[in-house]
């Protein structure tokens, strides 16, 4: 039986767990409020590279929306603000009306 304690190339059980609950956080915070990735980092502790990540992940599926182009609160710079929860979203309020 090989040892894998001592293995860094040994991928141990749960490893992916902060993956899956980063993104879970990132996508329930986004469900609540319009902020920009450096808004959402502050507030849920997850990196802002991660979070880049995950929009992009979350915005292939369908699943976040960008709502405007604007000034973060944080720091300055233009910047998209983003939800994922479709009654924020423009493109829910255009289907509305067909």
């Amino acid at each position: 039986m090989e040892n894998t304690s001592n293995n860094p190339l040994h991928k141990r059980q749960g490893e992916d767990t902060d993956f899956n609950t980063q993104l879970i956080t990132i996508f329930q915070y986004l469900q609540d409020h319009i902020a920009t990735a450096s808004m959402v980092s502050e507030a849920t502790g997850v990196p802002q590279k991660n979070i880049c990540r995950y929009k992009r992940d979350l915005e292939c599926s369908g699943r976040l929306w960008e709502i405007k182009k604007d000034y973060c609160e944080k720091t300055g710079f233009k910047a998209w603000y983003i939800t994922t929860n479709p009654e924020f979203s423009e493109l829910s309020d255009q289907l509305s009306l067909f």
